[in-house]
């Protein structure tokens, strides 16, 4: 059985235009600075696939997946980081899997833009902003 079909997807899909068609959402909620997202898939069969555009500094909330998440960075550079302080920077072609409901965050670094994929399995909670410092420390932890 392939993994697809472990989420209820059992033929080929197309989906034309490299979108599912909505238009781009400005991210304000969840995230901490200027964050665009735009549905590449949107929620089929426990699967969600977004395009995310993050301006420097900008971030998600914590938050956690329950089937757990994958990154795959297209442009620019930034940083994952768990609750533990586990993660580091990520830059283009980084693949990262975020376990299910591992408490996280992701984002740009302070002075670089980053696009991702963000792949989401099942059905995902927001937890509260990541503070400034909490962003400033993980980020001078990192070295960057």
């Amino acid at each position: 059985m392939s993994n697809l079909r472990r989420f209820g997807v059992e033929t080929m899909q197309i989906i034309k235009g490299g979108h599912s068609g909505t238009a781009s959402q400005h991210r304000t909620d969840t995230f901490t600075g200027t964050v665009w997202a735009d549905a590449v898939m949107g929620q089929s069969d426990g699967v969600a696939i977004t395009s995310v555009s993050f301006s420097p500094g900008a971030r998600t909330n914590w938050h956690r997946h329950e089937a757990g998440q994958i990154l795959v960075v297209t442009s620019g550079s930034g940083h994952i980081y768990d609750r533990d302080g586990t993660g580091g920077p990520i830059t283009v072609g980084d693949v990262v899997f975020i376990p299910p409901d591992e408490e996280h965050w992701h984002g740009a670094g302070p002075d670089t833009f980053m696009v991702h994929l963000a792949i989401s399995l099942k059905h995902n909670e927001w937890l509260e902003p990541v503070t400034d410092e909490q962003y400033r420390d993980a980020i001078a932890g990192a070295g960057a």
